[in-house]
């Protein structure tokens, strides 16, 4: 029997759905929920994110404005707009896209948001309320892989999780949220030793590692939570055909679109041996901008003191 599909673009259309009435409802108040994105230089994956992050908000009803410096902006520039869209009242929400040019100071300009803006959840702020179980704005993915597992119901309490990656984008904050939620984490790293064996153990495996495909059969256990947030873009027909077993579907997609996309988790391994996995692409990745809109619609409410039900938060 093959493993269940965890479709993170449904999970992502329920959430949308659920900020458009919670959205609705803060404009009955005369609120309208507001973004501010900051891009910096011309890389292309940047411009791509940040303008399907403002498409996001302007399908939401959400105020959006992008904020694009030139490559050889400086901190201080970003800390005087950064300081300016602090003071903005309009403006809940703050993002700054990364990754910054080397010149930047990219963790004084983090820390420089005002941290009840601060809706990518990387302010020392955040990552104190997420540690200690207080309220406060979380990272994107992590919220949505607990999202993800919520709502498909599957059991957090009382299960062994494994998290592999301790990045403190997804590893860390993922783990910490586990840890609320009454797992039993464990996070490895690099230097983890017997990794496959540990990753075995799992009831709730997270792949974060940012390598294609590593982790293969050994490293799941029979019937298995598979969390898969790798995002690899593959260009070479070698690397496909060392990384699949059944490369032709693959290198038909990688001739009609240039490139083909492979999480951190061996795709066909996954399928037979998982009991539930999220995909690459279609797993994850739809829930990071879901949870970037939810957070945007957080600090509304919680820089004004408006509390309603809300099933994401």
């Amino acid at each position: 029997m093959s493993a269940r599909v965890l479709d993170g673009n449904k999970i992502r259309e329920d959430i949308k759905d659920e900020l458009v009435q919670e959205i609705e409802a803060l404009r009955s108040l005369g609120i309208q929920p507001g973004l501010a994105a900051v891009r910096v230089g011309v890389n292309p994956a940047s411009k791509i994110y940040v303008r399907s992050k403002i498409k996001a908000c302007e399908s939401l009803g959400i105020f959006s404005e992008s904020h694009d410096l030139a490559e050889d902006a400086t901190t201080e520039d970003l800390l005087y707009l950064v300081a300016n869209l602090n003071g903005r009242e309009e403006i809940d929400g703050i993002l700054i896209q990364l990754p910054l040019p080397e010149q930047v100071d990219a963790k004084r300009v983090l820390q420089a948001v005002d941290p009840n803006k601060d809706v990518d959840g990387f302010h020392p702020v955040n990552i104190g309320n997420l540690v200690s179980g207080r309220e406060g704005l979380v990272p994107c993915t992590p919220a949505g892989i607990i999202e993800i597992l919520r709502r498909s119901e599957i059991p957090i309490l009382g299960k062994r999780a494994v998290v592999l990656g301790r990045s403190d984008i997804v590893g860390k904050p993922v783990a910490m949220l586990l840890l609320h939620h009454h797992a039993t984490v464990t996070i490895c790293h690099s230097k983890t030793r017997n990794l496959a064996e540990v990753a075995r153990s799992a009831d709730i495996l997270v792949a974060a590692l940012g390598r294609p495909a590593m982790v293969t059969s050994d490293f799941i256990q029979p019937g298995a939570t598979v969390i898969d947030v790798g995002i690899n873009r593959l260009t070479k027909v070698d690397e496909i055909k060392r990384l699949v077993r059944n490369p032709d579907p693959w290198l038909a997609k990688m001739e009609a679109k240039g490139s083909v996309l492979i999480g951190d988790v061996q795709p066909e391994d996954v399928q037979e041996k998982a009991g539930a996995y999220t995909p690459v692409p279609g797993g994850v990745g739809p829930l990071t901008i879901a949870m970037l809109m939810a957070n945007t619609v957080h600090a509304a409410r919680m820089r004004r003191s408006v509390r309603f039900a809300s099933s994401h938060q």
